[in-house]
């Protein structure tokens, strides 16, 4: 559609019926986004840009967006980090007063913009926008979606466009929050059990005894003397420090391919999932990621003020549901994340920060020295403990 086009008549009831059969079937925000923009545009819509952006409950994110524009064969997204609120292009934004207001909001761009409109605006004008609408479509839960239509036909839109959008923002609204929801889920169920456990639960295995048996090389490690650490400390800055180790160490875990399963207290259990064709992958994985873990640690700045040590195993797990009727853990055990605790427990006895079994260094290869032999509390053979060379 040219920006000189006379209004067309256009109707949004199949776009309403299409959100209603079909639109809310679809498997993300980008793909509604992109998929709504060319069916208003094919139905006579003047639409030359569509915007979806809503809140979401995150660790790292507090807005998503998806965005479309006319030609465009797939919607942005754009993930918001905190802090949102404080940032130039929000703060002032149109955007930012449809949500402090609850209100719509429309500036037509063809007129003289001022020094008070927001870059948003000029930015949009300069990119040949003659109007924009955005309104606020409430969830259940209080918060709500944003959409945000812009043409750039002269004239703008007309008051039939922005009744149309106003129908189609209020079936928007429940399909927005079905993906918000959706997006809550997983980044709860990936932050509190990792993304592998995570997609495990929201797949519906959550049945207490729920398990797999799982073949992985599995990596311990904890803090030296945490509890005079906070005795001498104080609670607030030793845990300060332990954010700090347990950033440290799921930086090098994931950055491996393995999974933190469980934060100990001042510990992190761990696993690095292994093929049958490649348990000694999974272990070399484990052995790099226990070694990048000490090289960041060395060259923290400031020093991270405290030491920690690394045991490594290799052997089945047993991985998934256990506890009463209505309190589950989703954890891994079994004899071989047992095994790799005690030998954990031996590197502050025996002076080495990193230490692993006979069967982790053989799978792992590389040069490692036997620094003991010993009898496992709950084994009935002597392991070989061995210290991977150049960490």
């Amino acid at each position: 559609m040219t920006p000189d086009a006379p209004a067309p008549d256009w109707d949004p009831a199949p776009i309403c019926d299409w959100l209603l059969a079909e639109g809310r079937m679809l498997p993300d925000m980008e793909t509604l986004v992109q998929q709504l923009g060319s069916r208003m545009l094919l139905a006579g819509a003047p639409l030359w840009r569509l915007r979806l952006s809503m809140r979401v409950l995150h660790p790292l994110t507090t807005a998503v967006s998806a965005i479309w524009e006319d030609g465009s064969q797939d919607a942005e997204q754009i993930d918001t980090p905190h802090g949102l609120e404080k940032q130039s292009d929000y703060a002032g934004s149109p955007l930012a007063i449809i949500a402090q207001t609850s209100l719509p909001f429309r500036q037509r761009l063809e007129t003289l913009l001022g020094s008070d409109d927001h870059e948003v605006l000029h930015e949009l004008k300069a990119r040949g926008a003659t109007d924009y609408y955005g309104l606020r479509v409430f969830f259940m839960s209080g918060n709500g979606c944003i959409p945000v239509f812009n043409t750039r036909r002269k004239g703008g839109f007309s008051d039939r466009d922005i009744a149309g959008f106003n129908q189609i923002a209020a079936l928007l609204g429940p399909i927005a929050e079905v993906y918000c929801l959706r997006m809550i889920s997983a980044a709860v169920a990936e932050a509190y059990l990792g993304p592998r456990s995570g997609r495990r639960v929201l797949s519906g295995q959550i049945t207490r005894g729920d398990i797999e048996t799982l073949n992985a090389a599995i990596l311990i490690s904890d803090i030296r003397d945490w509890t005079a650490l906070n005795a001498r400390l104080g609670a607030a800055k030793a845990l300060s420090l332990a954010n700090n180790y347990f950033a440290l160490i799921a930086t090098a875990v994931e950055d491996n391919g393995g999974e933190i399963l469980k934060l100990m207290g001042d510990g992190v259990l761990a696993v690095f999932p292994a093929t049958e064709a490649s348990p000694a992958e999974a272990c070399r994985a484990a052995l790099t990621a226990a070694r990048a873990a000490f090289a960041v640690a060395e060259l923290a700045d400031p020093p991270l003020g405290f030491s920690f040590g690394i045991g490594l195993h290799t052997g089945e797990v047993l991985y998934g549901n256990v506890g009463s009727a209505t309190r589950l853990d989703f954890t891994a055990m079994g004899p071989a994340v047992n095994a790799a605790a005690r030998i954990e427990s031996l590197c502050r006895e025996l002076g080495h920060p990193l230490l692993c079994s006979d069967d982790f260094a053989v799978l792992a290869g590389g040069a490692a020295t036997e620094v003991t032999s010993r009898l496992l509390k709950g084994e009935t053979t002597a392991r070989h403990i061995f210290a991977p060379s150049a960490i």
